[in-house]
């Protein structure tokens, strides 16, 4: 289980290290194409239009098994996720976000034929930019997983410093479910809500 405060002992000397020193965001990717490719930033027609293409010449690739409605579905939880956050005094710099996920997922590192991933530091972000669902935020605030059991995280978007209390109740999902078995909760999904720290490494 992460704890919220560690303490390190380095040559006989001990050292606090909050969970902000060490926790890293990951961003997966395909590298024929690049990072931090966003099919938000496209016309809904436009983004269709990849997906489709993805379909077509990457038939076996998890990007292949999204639905027709999913893009459409994908404005309907951005806006959702847009709201809640600005609700808790977010900062919403760019519109739609960036997507990273809290610490490595083996899982999402099979979704790409051509898998690579950056990871950044938490420290490096302004935290009143991003926020947190533990869970892909589809199946977290969708009816059909309110409606699976009364896990307190469905329907819930966080905060930093909130998802830190659900990583202490919870460990992180890739821990315990990076299946899938026991539920759609396979990683701790955060939201960029700025190009800022973002434009360093693209």
């Amino acid at each position: 289980m992460i704890r919220i405060v560690l303490r390190l002992k380095i040559g006989g000397i001990s050292y606090l290290k909050t969970m902000k020193d060490i926790m890293y965001l990951y961003h997966y990717y395909d590298k024929t194409t690049g990072a931090f490719l966003n099919l938000s930033d496209m016309p809904i027609d436009n983004a269709n239009d990849v997906i489709n293409i993805i379909k077509k010449t990457k038939p076996n690739v998890q990007c292949a098994k999204r639905h027709s409605e999913y893009m459409s579905d994908r404005h309907y939880y951005e806006d959702m996720l847009k709201t809640e956050f600005t609700k808790k005094g977010g900062i919403i710099k760019r519109n739609p976000p960036h997507y990273m996920v809290v610490e490595n997922s083996p899982w999402l590192s099979t979704w790409f034929e051509n898998s690579a991933f950056i990871k950044i530091p938490i420290s490096e972000f302004d935290l009143k930019t991003v926020s947190f669902t533990y869970g892909d935020s589809h199946p977290v605030f969708s009816p059909r997983a309110n409606k699976m059991d009364d896990k307190e995280y469905r329907r819930k978007l966080y905060t930093y410093d909130e998802i830190i209390k659900i990583i202490e109740k919870y460990d992180l999902p890739q821990k315990w479910n990076d299946d899938g078995l026991y539920g759609p909760e396979r990683y701790i999904e955060a939201h960029i809500w700025s190009d800022e720290t973002i434009n360093k490494y693209r």
